[in-house]
């Protein structure tokens, strides 16, 4: 079955219902009729997917029925491949449903997504605890570990996934605790849609608007310009309006001398869920908790986090906690030193002040300039999102030969997404490459990667990057942070997992691997971001197209460390939470931010410090990551441990290059991770490049 049935299913989000439609004029029905079979966005409608998930479900369930029904006994072949194989619909309109309803949403696509959430769900349970189904795949099972078939290792792990899926999935219950399973998981599905439409409606909801020119001192003229124009947007015209998107949030509490206005963005953001309103997400996010409880308990685990871990490379909860723990002691010691040093700043100006969370920005702003002379605003000319795009292009064609190729005859769903065709280095086609990444308001916070099309043998992927980026204004075009490069390199990295993937099966190719893996191709990418080699090549300015300075780069290069402790702090408080939310054994009487102060008071967590994503808007929590968010940390041991092989060779080494591309990039999950990493690197990662890059140790 196609991997975006499985990725829906992890997400709570499943299957269909509704009106009637000819299938001759519903795109979804067959294969896009487009050159490369992409979406066909010129011809869909809103209309079109209702039937078309209807169709899909009734498709799949013949096919399952199909495979239930054979006489024949069970093979891999005609049980697991098949079962692989089936679901092309659903799969197909799926893959463009969900990536309209988190990157280009509206009224009519929210209301429909809601709708059809408990219908998917329960196709979705009627494959996983259909019982029949379950004995052929466990039958095939038995036969490879009673030695009667031998399997190839991607075939193996094929096998070995579904079989643990249908186990986990409840295949093994009593017939009464399947039931119970089947509401609560409909019950999710609900639920954590509600959770996500709640925190884009506190998103776009918090608009401050600045009338008085004075509140505007400190900001950049290229923030000012950038607020102009929104408030121009939205009928405000000759006024300023900021707003809680990373690319008008972050630079404000950077900037502006106003720390009234400051401290009100800082806690607009970290209240998102939090305003006892309609879009308050802590009842909601505690009925999610008390479910994902009961589901771990029915599958006989103790709580949450055990059963989500089972098939991650960290196993346990106990080995996940150890692990972050671990690091705390370092971050938490450097992110003291570095409020210290932010209080002396601030204790120069003589108001008697004292540093609070929405002072971190901006005194840390002040504290880089003066230990560095680098103002961020600097840099930003040097990395327009263009030449930041070139640069990723020129990196991925000197590592791996690959080509993309711009396209304006690829239908897209929204004016601000490109396409790009992607050729390997023999001039070989290896799929369509979708890029979004202007913010607006039917767009979800965050960055992230998907597909329309997945990759199997014989058929190539379709894959989009998502981003909310710096918006251009007027002829300044879209000048990016560091960090917003860094994401766009870290996506791609994503990109190119899904991308070059050469796998035979679609439930192992491309990003479907253990959740604390599939990092490790994005992050290892974010190195070759502020490479002084790579930079010199890409960071032009965008008047005067100079590349940017020896100097320039050397500062860049100096301040890497700078503010690491808050960074690491504020990302190892989230995992923890995740961890510790999903460690409950209990949530009878739970009050969740009662219960995040308390876990962030054991761990010591400084009050200028807030977790990366508190839990009224942890979006990962509700989706894939949820007892999962460590695994951006958990794969940095890897990707720092991998790029240091790069370092030792050099940035390029093809060697290196192909070995990565071979072991790690084209195999998917079709091989155990640690086992293609070591193949990779030639041993087991080392911490100690990770700890030497963060400055931790």
């Amino acid at each position: 079955m196609k991997q975006v049935m499985m990725a829906l299913a992890l997400g709570g989000m499943v299957c269909a219902c509704g009106q009637k439609q000819a299938d001759n004029v519903n795109p979804f029905m067959t294969e896009f009729q487009t050159p490369y079979g992409t979406p066909d966005f010129d011809n869909i409608k809103l209309e079109h997917y209702e039937p078309a998930f209807l169709k899909g479900i009734e498709q799949q369930n013949a096919e399952i029925k199909a495979i239930v029904e054979n006489p024949a006994k069970p093979t891999f072949e005609n049980t697991i491949v098949a079962l692989d194989n089936s679901g092309e619909i659903l799969s197909r309109v799926a893959g463009v449903f969900y990536a309209l309803t988190e990157a280009d949403t509206n009224d009519g696509l929210m209301a429909l997504e809601e709708k059809m959430a408990p219908v998917l769900s329960t196709h979705n349970d009627n494959i996983y605890l259909n019982m029949d189904l379950y004995q052929r795949v466990a039958a095939v099972h038995d036969q490879e570990a009673n030695g009667e078939i031998q399997l190839t290792i991607e075939q193996h792990y094929l096998l070995d996934k579904y079989y643990k899926r249908f186990v986990s999935s409840g295949a093994s219950l009593d017939a009464e605790s399947q039931e119970k399973l089947r509401e609560i998981n409909s019950k999710l599905s609900t639920l954590s849609i509600e959770f996500g439409n709640h925190v884009l409606a506190e998103n776009n909801a918090f608009k401050l608007v600045i009338d008085n020119e004075a509140d505007l001192a400190g900001l950049p003229e290229s923030v000012i310009a950038g607020a102009a124009t929104e408030a121009k947007a939205n009928g405000m015209e000759g006024k300023w309006l900021f707003t809680l998107q990373a690319s008008s949030r972050t630079p404000f509490l950077q900037y502006a001398q106003n720390r009234e206005l400051r401290k009100k963005m800082y806690l607009a953001y970290t209240n998102m869920g939090n305003n006892g309103d309609a879009n308050d997400n802590k009842e909601v996010l505690k009925q999610i908790l008390t479910l994902r409880l009961e589901k771990a308990k029915l599958m006989g685990f103790d709580n949450y986090a055990q059963y989500v871990l089972q098939n991650n490379m960290a196993k346990t909860p106990e080995n996940v906690m150890n692990f972050l723990n671990e690091l705390w002691k370092y971050s938490i010691k450097n992110a003291k030193v570095e409020a210290a040093e932010l209080q002396k700043i601030m204790d120069k100006e003589g108001k008697g002040e004292k540093l609070e969370a929405w002072d971190w920005w901006y005194y840390a702003e002040k504290l880089r300039q003066e230990k560095y002379n680098l103002n961020e605003d600097e840099i930003k000319p040097y990395f327009s999102l263009e030449d930041v795009r070139s640069g990723l292009f020129y990196v991925v064609n000197k590592l791996y030969g690959i080509t993309l190729t711009k396209v304006d005859s690829i239908s897209v769903y929204n004016k601000d997404v490109e396409t790009f065709i992607v050729n390997d280095a023999d001039g070989s086609y290896l799929g369509v490459f979708y890029s979004d990444f202007m913010p607006r308001a039917s767009k979800r916070s965050g960055a992230w990667m998907s597909n329309f099309r997945e990759q199997k043998e014989g058929v190539r992927p379709i894959i989009y990057n998502v981003g909310s980026f710096t918006k251009p204004v007027g002829d300044v075009p879209s000048l990016l942070s560091i960090d917003e490069a860094r994401t766009m390199f870290h996506e791609f990295g994503h990109a190119l997992h899904g991308m070059l993937s050469q796998c035979k099966y679609y439930g192992v190719s491309g990003t479907s691997v253990a959740r604390d893996f599939v990092e490790l191709p994005s992050q290892i990418m974010e190195h070759w971001t502020v490479a002084p080699e790579v930079m010199k090549v890409y960071a032009k300015h965008y008047q005067t197209r100079e590349a940017i300075s020896d100097e320039l780069i050397a500062k860049i290069e100096n301040q890497a460390l700078f503010n690491s402790g808050f960074m690491t702090t504020e990302l190892l408080a989230a995992a923890i939470l995740d961890m510790e939310l999903h460690l409950l054994t209990s949530t009878e009487g739970l009050d969740v931010m009662a219960y995040e102060k308390q876990v962030m008071d054991k761990l010591g967590l400084i009050p200028q410090i807030a977790p990366r994503y508190r839990a009224t808007y942890f979006n990962h929590i509700i989706g894939g990551y949820a007892a999962g968010y460590y695994a951006y940390l958990w794969a940095e041991r890897l990707d720092a441990d991998a790029f240091s092989a790069f370092e030792e060779k050099g940035l390029f080494d093809q060697a290196t290059a192909t070995a990565f591309r071979k072991n790690i990039l084209e195999k998917g999950g079709s091989d155990d991770p640690m086992k293609l990493y070591v193949t990779f690197r030639g041993q087991e990662p080392s911490i100690e490049p990770m700890l030497k890059n963060r400055g931790l140790k």
